[in-house]
């Protein structure tokens, strides 16, 4: 299905059980049928403007209840809306590569904003889920602002060593500097051919894709971060973007009250 059809297609996305909200209704939750009979979790908390957030690799949307961004988005007047991509947490994780191709990811969170009623709408994504957002902001004109947390320049090469590297070890290559990654993934019960095929199937976007975007963007990033350099670099592509260093590293940074703030300041303020 073509972008234009997904923008456009109406109820046949509804799961059994689940109803179409208005923009600003609060607190609820539920599954809908995406592009490809793919069911997705979901759940919109409080009202007022919505933003998206999306998730990094092995986790879920109840990762976002664990941050500082959560609920001040919330006090300071934001719809918060968080879903579990495909192949992690209450959605379903299909096995095989082709449901993670051709953008399904981005494609899953457009019908989620179809669903909604959204007629425009913020996003924020962190890890991985800023490589989704980065697909969104290229596919999606109904978003205002967008966020890309804790990511540099390295998903813009479609043959970046370190996706490989993570999808080889995820199908059961000895990759010694990923098996305390592999340990946790079997320890915790994750979907270990699911979390394999999103990395194979890891969508990239160019620099010119980049470059081409009209919405203001705020790169973020901790300051102990490894990637710290490239996502300045990333900031530089954009034609309208901010670039911020909260304290933490990776695996901290997004959880910080510092993070939290500059992403609602950079959400609230006036857009030309």
């Amino acid at each position: 299905m073509n972008i234009a059809g997904i923008l456009f297609t109406n109820i046949a996305f509804l799961f059994s059980g689940t109803h179409l909200f208005a923009e600003n209704k609060t607190d609820t939750s539920g599954y809908y049928v995406s592009f490809d009979s793919t069911k997705i979790y979901y759940e919109v908390k409080g009202s007022g403007a919505p933003v998206i957030l999306v998730h990094g690799f092995m986790n879920s949307g109840e990762a976002w209840k664990r941050t500082e961004l959560y609920n001040l988005l919330q006090t300071k007047g934001f719809q918060v809306i968080t879903l579990d991509m495909r192949g992690n947490g209450k959605s379903d994780k299909p096995h095989i590569s082709t449901a993670y191709a051709n953008d399904a990811e981005a494609k899953d969170i457009i019908c989620l904003a179809n669903l909604l009623l959204l007629r425009s709408y913020d996003l924020v994504g962190y890890s991985r889920g800023s490589i989704i957002a980065a697909r969104l902001l290229v596919m999606d004109k109904r978003i205002r602002k967008g966020v890309i947390g804790g990511m540099g320049t390295d998903f813009t090469n479609p043959e970046w060593p370190r996706r490989k590297m993570f999808y080889g070890a995820l199908m059961g290559e000895p990759v010694k500097e990923l098996e305390g990654v592999i340990n946790y993934i079997k320890e915790a019960k994750l979907d270990q051919m699911a979390l394999a095929l999103m990395q194979k199937e890891q969508p990239s976007t160019s620099t010119q894709e980049l470059k081409a975007i009209e919405q203001p963007v705020l790169v973020i990033i901790g300051e102990s971060d490894e990637d710290k350099r490239k996502a300045k670099d990333l900031a530089g592509i954009f034609k309208k973007s901010e670039y911020a260093l909260v304290p933490g590293d990776h695996g901290s940074a997004l959880r910080t009250k510092e993070f939290a703030e500059t992403v609602v300041v950079f959400l609230n303020k006036k857009t030309d």
